[in-house]
């Protein structure tokens, strides 16, 4: 099959942005007078919004509203300094440049809130990326394939031709539910063996062998 189409999610797909969500999750906790948590336990905790994201780096048994207040201070610091260590991870400049040049259409969609990964996606992919989607009221956040269907309208693409990439187990439920074929990708924030129990359809351990599986196809 002929993918004209390749939506990706952002964090610990495209960008390596542990280190600046860390940083900003740590400030957050500190502010709150909570301990500090450890990059792994960061990487850990993300992939299901903002919101989730608190939740599980906060003491177990938070009140509801400080974990309000710990989210309101996360999104203020990390809007301001969520390109200090953040990078395409090696090869994605790349890979973006190649399918480009085939005429493929990308998005991005993401449970980051909306504001960032738009900000994220022009500083980092202006000129590759035409749609980027985030944590809205408009859309339910992953695994709802809500976000999904709306890049491929946006992009006037179909189901049978788009190809769903990202790193973790949300992202293969994302594109489970939303009816489309979902490569995971190993050098972000989940294991291997995570990406094969939740029955990604490929997996690949570099952007490279994404397009040779992609030219396979």
């Amino acid at each position: 099959m002929i993918f004209d189409t390749v939506i990706f999610d952002l964090d610990g797909t495209l960008l390596d942005t542990l280190d600046d969500l860390a940083d900003s999750v740590n400030f957050t906790l500190a502010q709150a007078g909570f301990p500090e948590r450890s990059r792994d336990e960061v990487r850990k905790s993300v992939g299901n919004g903002i919101k989730n994201l608190i939740r599980r780096v906060a003491p177990e048994g938070t009140p509801e509203p400080e974990l309000d207040a710990c989210d309101r201070v996360f999104r203020a610091h990390y809007s301001k300094n969520m390109q200090n260590k953040t990078k395409p991870y090696d090869g994605i400049p790349e890979l973006l440049a190649i399918l480009k040049e085939r005429g493929v259409k990308m998005a991005v969609v993401s449970n980051k809130y909306d504001q960032a990964v738009k900000g994220l996606c022009g500083a980092m992919f202006s000129g590759y990326i035409s749609v980027a989607i985030g944590e809205s009221s408009a859309v339910h956040r992953k695994p709802a394939p809500d976000s999904l269907f709306e890049a491929m309208r946006e992009l006037c693409s179909s189901k049978e031709n788009t190809l769903y990439v990202g790193d973790s187990e949300i992202d293969v439920r994302t594109s489970k539910n939303a009816g489309i074929r979902c490569v995971g990708v190993t050098w972000g924030f989940r294991d291997r063996d995570v990406l094969e129990a939740e029955g990604a359809d490929g997996i690949v351990d570099s952007p490279a062998e994404l397009l040779r599986l992609m030219k396979a196809d």
